[in-house]
């Protein structure tokens, strides 16, 4: 037997369940002929690929590297696929990018109209994911480039900032900060506090976790009502009263809803930045020309953009 697509595919999803019950169950096959094309794939490479015991069934460390190997195999074979139907419909090329930490900001709009616009031949894929994913994706060239708020540090693939935002505060409407013009961080975090989730939306936690770390000792410690993974789940739960939220200003603003109230926070706090992930390897043609879309929108100057990855982002923000 020669190792062919079929059997890397049973062995990556007997890899992700290592178990062969669940594995065969996945796959909508028996558990006899799954274990069969496992020691027939094991007998063609001539490695042992898993460990078995009679209660568990683990990858060996070849099994790992043959693993990291099939799935790439398999994006490569996905991506041809995807070209050819991209192709057939009239597209000239195609790209995959990432949205990390529910952004749905109008730059953003403005960049994806103005690639419709310049560009219409190149197909654009959208796909959410946590920043953890993304960075995966972006190893394992499952995507092109993602955006993000969280300067990522790791191998593989350089952050880039493409413009800044300022930070707001959402409240109820009839709130006691109703009435500023500009809400103070100290003002805002003595009521219940509605945040990003950590995992969900790591870049704008981070973000929200950085400014509270910097309040006076006097400010007393915030009460945290609620992690959500959005913005919607954010202001369903501020419009019904449960506390206040921290979103981009530019951002926010297009959530229009009479039971929420957006202020702009006090001068002086840091901007959220924006950040745009890809490879480190020779941009392709229509990557190339998305990238330079969205400095163009960002409008930041040469000094300001970074590329590479951040020597200062927390050791552990890739973990989801």
């Amino acid at each position: 037997m020669r190792t062919d697509l079929k059997h890397m595919r049973y062995f990556i999803v007997m890899g992700e369940e290592q178990h062969f019950a669940r594995a065969a169950e996945r796959l909508h096959m028996d558990q006899s002929a799954l274990s069969k094309a496992m020691k027939d794939l094991e007998d063609d490479l001539r490695v042992s690929l898993f460990e078995r015991s009679t209660r568990s069934t683990r990858l060996t460390y070849a099994g790992k590297v043959f693993m990291d190997e099939c799935r790439r195999v398999m994006n490569v074979v996905q991506q041809a696929r995807t070209t050819a139907q991209a192709a057939a419909q009239g597209f000239r090329g195609h790209l995959r990018i990432a949205i990390s930490d529910a952004l749905a900001q109008p730059r953003m709009t403005e960049l994806f109209t103005l690639c419709r616009s310049e560009d219409p031949e190149v197909e654009i894929r959208l796909f959410e994911m946590p920043v953890g994913q993304l960075v995966r994706a972006l190893q394992q060239d499952e995507v092109d480039a993602g955006f993000t708020l969280l300067h990522e540090p790791g191998e593989g693939y350089t952050a880039e900032p493409l413009w800044h935002d300022e930070v707001a505060v959402a409240m109820p409407a009839r709130h006691p900060l109703f009435g500023r013009k500009r809400v103070k961080l100290t003002d805002a975090v003595q009521y219940p506090l509605i945040l990003a989730h950590p995992e969900l939306c790591q870049g704008g936690y981070a973000y929200v976790d950085a400014m509270l770390e910097k309040l006076p000792p006097d400010s007393g410690q915030p009460m945290i009502a609620e992690h959500v993974s959005g913005h919607e789940s954010m202001l369903m739960m501020i419009g019904a009263g449960y506390g206040v939220g921290f979103a981009i200003e530019s951002q926010i603003a297009h959530f229009q809803r009479d039971d929420v109230v957006v202020r702009p926070m006090e001068s002086g706090l840091p901007p959220v930045t924006t950040y745009v992930l890809r490879g480190v390897n020779e941009p392709s043609e229509p990557l190339a020309k998305f990238m330079e879309r969205a400095r163009r929108i960002g409008g930041l100057q040469e000094s300001e953009r970074s590329f590479g990855p951040a020597p200062d982002a927390p050791p552990d923000a890739a973990q989801d």
